[in-house]
């Protein structure tokens, strides 16, 4: 659905267009394409009160262009605006150089100088009540027999107890260089486990809650998709009381509210909770929960990984067996909020109570996903996860959609901008608005179009002549197109593959073949890797997903994006095959609506690395040829920059030694 916006009388601020030629102007810079349309679209949304989604390009200068509107109703209703983001590194981008210059530039023009802050979950701020007081181990057993992590993890611990000392924030992030997050649960507690800073001895010094109240007190409030959800969906609120929501890297907001929502269970979960509760009451009650967590354990090792759409007789008993335990434990422990001038205790009992809660909702949840007549009625999806040497096997619960969650707690009763440079797909925001719940809400699409000549920049090559993907690793064909493209390029190329073998497989293959510097993810960190492939023009950098999003080359030592595969989902993932055939059994296309959709997606933001500024030239090559000859093709390329495509080997090998002899 679309609607038209409503005009509402001005504010006695100046409009947001001129505070963005004035900022622009302050920063040196230009406008931008697209930014001046994206501004007046941000607050005509927000007079209106009414959702926006808006697709901006890289190169468009969008944190600008909502940040200016964004802040003149901070100003206008004294209610701070807040911005969510998916990544660590746009987060630090705006606390760190946006927001600073933009407030400084902006200071003369309005009442005061804009604030701002970041707030993240409280497991990322340091607890002074658990760093100096007793609290019940979480240490799992099997890193306990290795001493050379132990040794480890004990080092990582004295330095965050000398660190604790010095720290003004308790920010996990200011403790450089980071420590594992064994190390760091030793010091950190959940939302949950919090005992409240009324009733906390530490609480008038609580980091966390000093970086609420700072936040509270702010114009903008930086912070992630996930508190964003914890704090839409949660009973108790997390962020300041606000009416405006800004959602950058937009197209990642499902993902990450999937995950907030999303509960395991396995015998590590029931033997924590075991733990903490033991020496709180009666042994034989504690030994119930125990006796039930080794059920599930016998049976989850024994029980093949994937879905498990239907309740096994079994699994329903040990489920139960669970759930009743977990109550029993719960009953035993008496009245929550007991102990008030015990904080030891107190504190014991809290954690306990938290780690019950956990295990018995989550038996419960996994029960009731089976109460459904219908496929087509079901609402959320069990399946069991294999373990690793690391960790032994999980059942895992996840909703089929988080659309209806979404409308009703995030867009309900706030306005919400929500912004990405990959929105449109197919050429529409229609599948994405359905995904957030917009589609019986007010709300906009707009593209702003991007400052890139794509046809004139960058080549969109699919071998059409390529054999198609299998399933046994990377055909010699594609391995060979791989070779002489590289060589064209003289090197210059970042490889995106479908997954981390097919990366190691096509490194170790290639490696005997080019003469130029092959990187392959996983050889070091991925920040450092991103580093030296930007530094050395005739080097190649190798990955996987999260290369397909989170690197920012630009210049000539990008010039050659590879992408093995369209990245469809796998077809034994758990979770986006019962979606597609939920969706399916609705009556609607689950393969269009699920599969396409997230290859669709992936793809633009895989192709999107390869012009990151105003000079840069290149090609893309996508060796798989249903990308050409598919009947989904015309969605996935509709959702896709405007490179001038072809088919032709020929004319991507010599625009590339082209730009190699520049």
């Amino acid at each position: 659905m679309r609607v038209a916006f409503t005009a509402v009388p001005d504010s006695h601020l100046p409009s947001a267009d001129s505070l963005l030629s004035i900022a622009v102007d302050a920063l040196g810079g230009s406008e931008r394409h697209g930014q001046i349309s994206m501004v007046k679209a941000v607050q005509q949304a927000i007079d209106a009160e009414e959702h926006l989604a808006v697709q901006a390009g890289t190169g468009t200068g969008k944190s600008l262009a909502y940040l200016v509107p964004s802040i003149r109703h901070a100003m206008d209703t004294d209610t701070p605006v807040v911005v969510s983001t998916a990544t660590i590194a746009l987060q630090r981008q705006l606390v760190d150089r946006d927001l600073p210059r933009l407030a400084e530039a902006l200071a003369k023009e309005l009442p005061h100088e804009p604030t701002f802050a970041i707030l993240k979950g409280r497991r990322n701020y340091l607890c002074r009540y658990k760093a100096t007081a007793g609290w019940p181990e979480d240490d799992e057993q099997d890193q306990l027999f290795d001493p050379r992590e132990v040794s480890a993890t004990g080092r990582m611990v004295q330095r965050i107890q000398e660190w604790a000392d010095e720290t003004e924030t308790g920010d996990r992030d200011e403790l450089v260089p980071g420590v594992s997050e064994q190390a760091w649960r030793q010091f950190s507690v959940s939302a949950q486990e919090c005992l409240g800073a009324t009733r906390c001895p530490s609480g008038a010094e609580c980091f966390a809650e000093l970086a609420r109240a700072r936040a509270g007190e702010v114009d903008v409030v930086v912070t992630n998709h996930a508190l964003l959800a914890i704090d839409a969906m949660g009973d108790l609120p997390v962020l300041p009381e606000h009416d405006l929501v800004v959602v950058d890297e937009a197209h990642e907001l499902v993902d990450r509210v999937t995950s907030v929502v999303t509960s395991e269970l396995s015998e590590s979960s029931v033997s924590l909770a075991v733990r903490r509760v033991g020496r709180l009451i009666e042994q034989p009650i504690a030994d119930q929960l125990l006796e039930a967590g080794e059920d599930l354990k016998a049976l989850l090792a024994a029980a093949p990984p994937g879905r498990v759409d239907e309740l096994p007789e079994v699994l329903g008993l040990t489920l139960a067996l669970v759930r009743d335990s977990a109550a029993r434990c719960l009953t035993a422990l008496g009245p929550r909020g007991g102990d008030k001038d015990d904080p030891d205790r107190a504190g014991q009992r809290k954690a306990a109570f938290t780690a019950l809660d956990e295990v018995h909702d989550t038996a419960v949840r996994m029960l009731e996903a089976y109460g459904h007549a219908s496929e087509a009625d079901r609402a959320e999806v069990v399946w069991l996860e294999a373990g690793t040497d690391r960790r032994p096997p999980m059942l895992r619960v996840a909703p089929l959609n988080v659309g209806g969650m979404l409308r009703d707690k995030l867009f309900g009763d706030r306005t919400v901008v929500l912004t990405s440079a990959t929105l449109a797909l197919g050429g529409t925001f229609d599948g994405m608005a359905r995904q957030w719940g917009l589609g019986d809400k007010g709300w906009q699409g707009m593209d702003v179009g991007s400052p890139f000549d794509h046809p004139r920049a960058g080549i969109l090559y699919v071998a059409k002549h390529l054999p198609q993907p299998g399933r046994d690793g990377l055909p010699q064909a594609y391995l060979d197109e791989i070779t002489e493209l590289i060589e064209a390029a003289g090197g210059r190329t970042l490889g995106l593959f479908s997954s981390m073998r097919a990366a190691k497989a096509a490194t170790e293959a290639l490696r005997e073949r080019l003469d130029v510097p092959l990187l392959c993810q996983g050889d070091d960190s991925t920040m450092l890797l991103v580093k030296q492939f930007a530094e050395d023009e005739k080097t190649c950098l190798f990955g996987t997903l999260s290369l397909w999003q989170g690197v920012d080359v630009p210049g000539p030592s990008l010039r050659l994006v590879i992408i093995d595969r369209v990245p469809f989902p796998r077809p034994d993932d758990p979770l986006t095959s019962a979606r597609q055939r939920h969706v399916a059994a609705r009556g609607g296309n689950g393969f269009m609506t699920v599969a396409a959709t997230h290859a669709a997606l992936l793809l633009a933001q895989g192709t999107g690395r390869l012009l990151r500024s105003q000079d840069d030239k290149g090609v893309i090559a996508v060796l798989d040829p249903r990308l050409a000859t598919a009947r989904y093709s015309g969605f996935l390329l509709g959702s896709l920059p405007p490179f001038w495509r072809t088919t032709d080997p020929a004319v991507p090998r010599a625009a590339l030694k082209r730009l190699a002899a520049e």
